[in-house]
């Protein structure tokens, strides 16, 4: 006979951080307004200005529910002109997700271990194989170039100048959502 335990096998609550890498001044106290709703908590965020465009950041860290980051990314991404991230930790059986939104590329999602790395599933890297076999003799698929899209490649590249610059009083602000 085998047994079942009642409690859930999967973490209800996780952590991440959202990274506004470039938002126009305009467009802040939505993005704060958006941020409070997709969390049911405060967003008061710490404007800096993005040396590589001369618009605005902000980051924060965030708690809630496993899931959250989807619903902030599908937040934010209204605003086709920002430039983000939103990162959700792994937690007990329930892999890390990591979104990147590019005005010129629009959103990528990936898994993320617990070291950080993106990971493609066996099914994906089965679909691109297929795919390099069925259309490589009409010469319009370039497997290295699908396996860099589906690792996030082409977003990374456009978001580096973006991720850094000087950090001088940032402050980090932690939003909350109270979970079970």
């Amino acid at each position: 006979m085998l047994l079942v335990r009642a409690s859930s096998q999967f973490a209800d609550a996780t952590a991440g951080v959202v990274y506004i890498h470039s938002s126009p001044a305009a467009l802040c106290p939505h993005v704060e307004w958006a941020l409070s709703s997709a969390l049911s908590a405060p967003a008061k965020l710490r404007w800096t200005t993005q040396p590589a465009d001369g618009h605005l950041r902000a980051s924060c860290d965030w708690l809630g529910p496993v899931g959250s980051a989807a619903r902030i990314a599908q937040s934010l991404r209204t605003w086709p002109v920002l430039r983000f991230e939103v990162t959700e930790d792994p937690s007990e059986g329930v892999d890390g997700e990591r979104y990147s939104f590019v005005p010129a590329l629009g959103l990528w999602h990936g898994s993320t271990g617990a070291n950080g790395d993106v990971m493609l599933g066996e099914m994906r890297l089965r679909a691109l194989l297929q795919a390099s076999t069925e259309l490589s003799s009409h010469g319009s698929y370039d497997l290295s170039a699908e396996i860099d899209r589906a690792l996030g490649t082409p977003w990374d590249e456009d978001l580096e100048d973006y991720r850094h610059g000087p950090e001088s009083g940032a402050e980090v602000h932690w939003l909350r959502r109270d979970v079970g």
